[in-house]
């Protein structure tokens, strides 16, 4: 065995020393003697005989289990946080951030202040009217007598004074839809109908959109936005009506009697108009403030069409259908 694996170590250096050729024509090496002389070789890396014509063999080891260089690891460490930190970015949930205002913030100094100048206003300009009127002749003016001139300020004060219950009131059960929305829908659908609308117009305008698609987002969001407000709009005024439908059905017991399937007929007109201008009051808003935000400020333009579409929507809606049903809503 010494002798082939002599022989097979001549070959390896020297292919010419023995051609291929003659190992197959003559026989000299069969299937046999090549096996045994390649598990020799595998077994003793370098055969003992050709040490002294070689020298000793070069054997390199691999060992799997060898330390690595920290600055290598850490290098890819940090490779693979930079990997991870951008597909969190890319890949990120969207945070809502829900900001609940007071329950009882119509009852701050600001908006209750504002409440109560509006419902003054609103019942005490009309009696200013009549001062206004400059046209009579000073024999009419003379012939006035001061009990005519009259005015009376007490009715307009306890208007005042109920417009200014409805509001807070209306305002309060916003406060209070809000919550529930919080509750009781998705955080995002929460986010949507708490949104700040004026500031979401404002971010809108920095896009660069269309003003067409300017005009459709705005007026989506100050739908979504301004639904709140208008239904507890409707809460409130339906429970008034219902309230007084149900006063005067009692008082009407201790009396006289009133039928109570007229007033229930009653009751469902009165609330299927309270529904229409809510409904017209949320369309033109939403529209106004659309319009308002594309052709004036963003922010300031959103608010006021917004407020002029719902005190324009439900007159206009109760015009129209006056005219054409003659029904008063």
């Amino acid at each position: 065995m010494a002798g082939i694996a002599i022989l097979l170590d001549l070959y390896k250096k020297s292919p010419s020393f023995c051609p291929p050729q003659s190992f197959h024509s003559t026989g000299f090496f069969s299937a046999s003697a090549a096996a045994a002389s390649a598990a020799a070789t595998v077994a003793a890396g370098a055969p003992f005989a050709s040490r002294f014509l070689f020298g000793h063999p070069k054997v390199s080891h691999c060992d799997a289990a060898g330390a690595l260089p920290e600055d290598y690891i850490s290098s890819i460490l940090r490779a693979s946080e930079d990997i991870f930190k951008n597909d969190a970015i890319k890949y990120s949930v969207k945070e809502y951030k829900i900001e609940l205002k007071p329950l009882f913030s119509a009852f701050e100094f600001r908006p209750f202040a504002l409440t109560t100048l509006r419902s003054f206003l609103m019942f005490y300009l009309p009696l200013l009217e009549p001062a206004m009127d400059t046209e009579e002749d000073d024999d009419d003016f003379l012939q006035d007598t001061p009990e005519e001139r009259h005015v009376d300020l007490v009715v307009p004060f306890k208007k005042s004074v109920k417009q200014i219950i409805r509001e807070t009131t209306v305002v309060t059960t916003r406060r209070v839809l809000e919550r529930l929305a919080v509750l009781y829908v998705s955080q995002r659908m929460a986010w949507k109908l708490l949104k700040d609308v004026p500031k979401s117009a404002a971010r809108k305008s920095q896009r660069g959109m269309l003003t067409t698609v300017y005009f459709f987002r705005v007026s989506r969001t100050t739908l979504r936005g301004h639904f709140l407000g208008v239904a507890a709009a409707w809460l409130v005024q339906s429970g008034i009506e219902i309230y007084r439908c149900f006063s005067r059905i009692t008082n009407s017991e201790e009396t006289d009697g009133v039928n109570i399937t007229e007033q229930a007929k009653l009751l469902g007109k009165k609330i299927s108009g309270i529904t229409i201008r809510c409904g017209a009051s949320l369309i033109f808003a939403s529209i106004g403030a659309g319009i308002g935000a594309t052709f004036i400020r963003p922010s300031m333009g959103q608010w006021i069409g917004c407020a002029v579409g719902d005190l324009a929507g439900p007159i206009i809606v109760s015009v129209c259908l006056e005219k054409a049903l003659h029904v008063d809503l």
